[in-house]
């Protein structure tokens, strides 16, 4: 019903209204009350965040990276022909394993046979020619000593027999470059290794300028892999360790084969080119890795994860433990010694894993926040225990809850 105000005298009226807007303001009043104190106990009873923290201590941390590579075997040979000729047979099985001086083809020899035979004549023909000048040369010196002949014709004759006796070396040289040619018609592997495919057939003609190879062996164990490294980060790597920040030692290699799979024996990494390719900016590496089986191909694409020294003093910290801001700036949450949570501002530029290397801004002994990351804040108690510690189940107290 709508409240009416009677016709009365005004003192009456003025009465009436004042007791009409008590009845309206007093359950507002009442709700913002009951509203106060809902809001001040429910504060109250927030629970306080649980955090999980872990103990920063320093220790060695091992620096490694990971850099594009490519298998080379570390020994090439191109078998070529040393003469011409036919080929008249291949002594080899394709894609297997031969040794240095294994026969591998034969050309024929017969015009060759011949001609170390035919050097072989000239060389007797010399020496008996030296023999009748070596006794020409005498008697005409005896002969000069009684007058028969003149000296000059002496002294001819002893040149004559040098001469002859020079022509006796040239014989044995000719003898020789045509034994060797003749050795050449059957060609042998110039080192140990596997030899691929025969690049000619039997019946082919081969000469000793021909560009293409006849076949190709390659020693596979041990195996390179050359790797390349940016110029910049092997200067900031060098000065790392003269400062001490690092501490240089053998650097080993695991290979990363394209599957993704890891190879089972480690290599040892060579010193680094001395020049920077002009066009990349990068320093050539080279790896050598044993391949006793043969696994390592030459040619494959892998990745090689390679040790760059050893930080003597360094902090890991969790990556879900490291926020950072806009600007890159990285910063974790550290429990005090009042169980209080502050944000502390690290240096942590090197990953390591699944965590960072802390370079500046904790100390061993901090206790820094890795668990419970959802509900802690910069300013607030919490509860601290250890990181991976099993939540105890218990409700809290009824005092606690009613606080």
């Amino acid at each position: 019903m709508p409240f009416t105000i009677p016709s009365t005298g005004p003192d009456l009226r003025i009465a009436l209204l004042a007791k009409a807007g008590a009845a309206i303001l007093l359950p507002a009043v009442l709700a913002l009350s009951l509203g106060g104190c809902g809001s001040g106990k429910a504060e109250k009873s927030k629970p306080v965040p649980v955090v999980g923290v872990m103990v920063a201590r320093a220790e060695p941390v091992p620096l490694t990276t990971e850099l594009a590579g490519r298998t080379e075997a570390s020994e090439i040979a191109e078998v070529r022909p040393q003469v011409a000729g036919i080929v008249m047979a291949r002594l080899f099985e394709e894609g297997s394993f031969v040794r240095a001086g294994q026969p591998l083809y034969q050309i024929d020899s017969r015009l060759l046979a011949a001609t170390r035979d035919q050097a072989a004549a000239a060389l007797e023909s010399a020496r008996a020619t030296v023999e009748a000048n070596r006794l020409r040369a005498e008697r005409f010196a005896a002969l000069a000593e009684q007058g028969g002949v003149s000296r000059q014709e002496a002294a001819d004759a002893m040149a004559t027999y040098h001469q002859s006796r020079a022509q006796v070396g040239q014989a044995r040289a000719a003898l020789a470059s045509a034994s060797v040619n003749l050795g050449f018609t059957r060609v042998t592997s110039p080192i140990s290794g596997r030899i691929g495919i025969s690049l000619v057939t039997k019946g082919a003609l081969v000469t000793n300028a021909q560009a293409t190879p006849m076949a190709k062996v390659q020693r596979l164990d041990p195996m390179y892999v050359n790797i390349r490294q940016s110029g910049a980060e092997f200067i900031a790597l060098r000065r790392a360790i003269e400062k001490g920040e690092l501490m240089a030692g053998a650097a080993p290699v695991t290979v990363i084969l394209p599957d993704g799979s890891e190879y089972p024996l480690k290599g040892r990494l060579n010193p680094a080119d001395i020049d920077v390719n002009p066009e990349t900016g990068t320093i050539t590496m080279r790896a050598v890795v044993p391949n006793p089986r043969g696994d390592l191909l030459p040619g494959l694409f892998v990745r090689a994860r390679v040790g760059q020294g050893v930080v003597p003093d360094g902090i890991l910290v969790p990556q879900v433990a490291v926020t950072r801001d806009p600007r890159g700036r990285a910063s974790v949450l550290v429990a005090t010694a009042k169980d209080e949570l502050e944000k502390r501002q690290i240096t942590a530029d090197t990953p390591v894993g699944q965590n960072w290397l802390v370079t500046d801004g904790l100390k061993p002994g901090d206790r820094v926040v890795v668990e419970g990351l959802i509900n802690a804040r910069e300013g607030i108690k919490a509860k601290v225990v250890p990181a991976g510690t099993k939540p105890s189940g218990k409700k809290p107290e009824a005092g606690a809850a009613g606080a």
